[in-house]
C-alpha cells in the first residue's frame, strides 16, 4: 500500500526552515506535513494519507478521551556526511508499536505500511533533518481509539497519525543527571501495560515527576511493585549500570521482566558495548546495589538510554534512604564512549556493522 501524497500549500520556505533546524530544541518546530491513516473494523486500514500538517477534529465523545486507548513510538532519522538521510532501526519501531497496540487493544499496523508512512514523510521533509552530530529528525508515530461512544470496550474506529519535529539533545550530555528514587509511586507491575509504549504510562508518572523535582532532582527512577527494591527505569528512559573500569569493566543493565519497556537504544548498547569489549550482563540491580556498589567504588559510571536522550549521564541519586554520588558525579568515560559510539554509527561516522541504519533519501 503506497501512501498518497498531497504537498502543502503554506509550506515553510527554506530560509526559515533553515533558521529553525539551526535551534531546533525538542517539539519546537514541527514540519510542513504529517501522514494519516484509518482503520475500521469492518474495512482494514485505508490508503495513507500524507498531507499538510494541521490541527485535528475529533467527536468529544471519542473513545481516546474516555478510556485512554492510545500508543506512540519515538524514532529518528539521521543525516549523514555524503547529505543522505537514514533511520535508525526502524523496523525495531515498527515491531514495537505492532506490541503495543496489541496490549491496548487497538488494530496491529502492517509493518510495511509503518515504514512506508515513515519514508514518505521523511523524504518530504528532507529539509527538516539537521545536519549536526547529536541532532536529528524526531519521528512521532501514534495511533488513538476514534469510536464515539462511552461503552467500556475496544473501539472499531482508530486512526493513525504520523508527525516530525527536528530535535537537539534532550539532555546536555556534558552534565549528569540527578534522581530521585520514588518509593512511594510504581511505573509498572506483573501483567499490566509496562512494555507498551503508551500515553497512559507517562500520564501515570507524571505526579512522581513532580515529586522528584520537589527535591531538586532532575527525573524520577522507579522501582519494583512487588518487592519495592529492584531498579527498572529512569522516567521514560532505560538505566545502565558500569562495574569497574577499563577494559575490564562491565556494563550492566536491569533485566526485562514484563514491566520495563523494551528499549530500542538499551538493546543497541548491549551490543555497542559489547563491540567495544566490554562484558555486558542483563540482570537485577537492587536499591541496596545501587548505594553500596557507589560507596564501595564498584560501580563506577550510570547512565540512561533512550531515543531522544540517546545517553545521558547520571551522578547523584537522592532517595529517603539517603543521598550518593556515582564517581566525581560528572559523566564517566564508558558513558561517553558508549554515546559518541552509537551517535558515530547514527551519524555514518562509524562502520554500521549491525546494518541498523536504513537509508531513506
Amino acid at each position: 500500500m503506497s501512501v498518497n501524497i498531497t504537498p502543502s500549500k503554506n509550506a515553510v520556505g527554506e530560509s526559515a526552515r533553515a533558521e529553525k533546524v539551526a535551534a531546533p530544541g525538542f517539539g519546537k518546530y514541527y514540519t510542513d506535513h504529517m501522514v494519516v491513516a484509518e482503520w475500521t473494523q469492518e474495512g482494514g486500514w485505508s490508503q495513507a494519507e500524507l498531507t499538510a500538517y494541521a490541527p485535528i477534529t475529533l467527536d468529544p465523545a471519542a473513545m481516546v478521551f474516555h478510556y485512554g486507548q492510545e500508543i506512540f513510538e519515538g524514532m529518528k532519522a539521521y543525516r549523514q556526511p555524503d547529505g543522505s538521510i537514514a533511520l535508525f532501526r526502524p523496523e525495531a519501531n515498527a515491531a514495537r508499536f505492532a506490541r503495543s497496540a496489541a496490549r491496548m487493544a487497538l488494530p496491529e499496523m502492517p509493518v510495511d505500511l509503518f515504514l512506508e508512512t515513515v519514508d514518505a514523510l521523511v523524504k518530504q521533509d528532507a529539509g527538516w533533518v539537521p545536519a549536526k552530530i547529536g541532532e536529528s529528525l524526531y519521528i512521532r508515530p501514534f495511533m488513538f481509539a476514534t469510536e464515539v461512544g462511552l461503552g467500556v470496550r475496544p473501539s472499531n474506529r482508530a486512526q493513525y497519525m504520523l508527525i516530525a519535529t527536528p530535535a537537539a539533545a534532550y539532555f546536555n550530555p556534558e552534565n549528569a543527571v540527578t534522581v530521585w528514587i520514588s518509593t512511594e509511586y510504581v511505573r509498572a507491575a506483573q501483567g499490566g501495560t509496562g512494555e507498551a509504549k503508551c500515553g497512559g504510562n507517562y500520564a501515570a508518572s507524571l505526579v512522581a515527576q513532580k515529586a522528584a523535582a520537589l527535591e531538586g532532582c532532575d527525573q524520577v527512577v522507579w522501582i519494583d511493585a512487588k518487592e519495592r527494591k529492584w531498579v527498572e527505569e529512569m522516567g521514560g528512559m532505560n538505566l545502565y549500570f558500569i562495574k569497574g573500569s577499563g577494559a575490564d569493566a562491565t556494563v550492566m543493565t536491569p533485566r526485562l521482566t514484563g514491566t520495563l519497556l523494551p528499549g530500542i537504544t538499551r538493546d543497541s548498547i548491549l551490543s555497542v558495548a559489547a563491540d567495544l569489549g566490554y562484558k555486558v550482563e542483563e540482570t537485577m540491580i537492587s536499591i541496596d546495589d545501587w548505594r553500596d556498589g557507589v560507596q564501595s567504588g564498584l560501580i563506577t559510571e550510570i547512565f540512561a538510554c533512550g531515543t531522544a536522550a540517546v545517553v545521558s549521564p547520571v551522578g547523584t541519586a537522592k532517595s529517603a534512604m539517603g543521598t550518593w554520588v556515582t564517581g566525581d558525579g560528572t559523566p564517566g568515560p564508558i558513558t561517553m564512549q558508549i554515546r559518541n559510539t552509537l551517535l558515530g554509527i547514527q551519524h555514518g561516522t562509524i562502520s554500521d556493522q549491525h546494518h541498523w541504519m536504513k537509508k531513506v533519501l
